[in-house]
């Protein structure tokens, strides 16, 4: 008699489990909402760009793309420096692309060598401030676009 009554609850139970889909598999992902905030300006003072902050992660090029990118900022005139030093993935990048946001909110975006296939040596330069800028950079090779640098650069004095 005991044995039956604990039968019939772990019934009742299993049945209570399933129909509550507590056994189902799901995979739940998060995913950032990408959102606009807008500020209201006083009439007096000129409109400025908005910017926008993608949630875009760094991605490592794959091993047999890798290519080799140096990023510096220059301590007396805040300049800041991509060096392009090539790897074994050279042959397949189309495009290296670096966009500067500057900490007063100027966007300087530029393409190394002028979007042409870029050779070991290449160099961006864009003038920074003396706080921190955002620099943001992506390798196009073999057709992809990868996102490999997003960094906060620093010139402290």
């Amino acid at each position: 008699m005991r044995y039956t009554t604990i039968a019939a609850t772990c019934i009742v139970l299993l049945f209570c489990a399933l129909f509550a889909g507590c056994t189902s598999p799901t995979q739940a992902e998060i995913k950032p909402v990408a959102t606009t905030v807008t500020a209201t300006m006083p009439a007096t003072t000129p409109p400025v760009a908005e910017v926008t902050t993608t949630f875009e992660s760094v991605v490592s090029l794959p091993p047999n793309l890798m290519v080799d990118l140096e990023l510096t900022k220059d301590r007396p005139t805040s300049q800041i420096h991509l060096l392009y030093n090539g790897g074994p993935g050279e042959i397949f990048v189309q495009n290296v692309t670096m966009k500067v946001t500057r900490s007063d909110g100027t966007i300087t975006e530029q393409l190394m060598d002028g979007g042409l296939q870029p050779k070991r040596g290449d160099e961006l330069i864009v003038q920074g401030t003396r706080t921190g800028d955002q620099c943001e950079v992506w390798v196009t090779t073999a057709g992809k676009v990868y996102k490999v640098i997003d960094q906060n650069l620093y010139s402290m004095q």
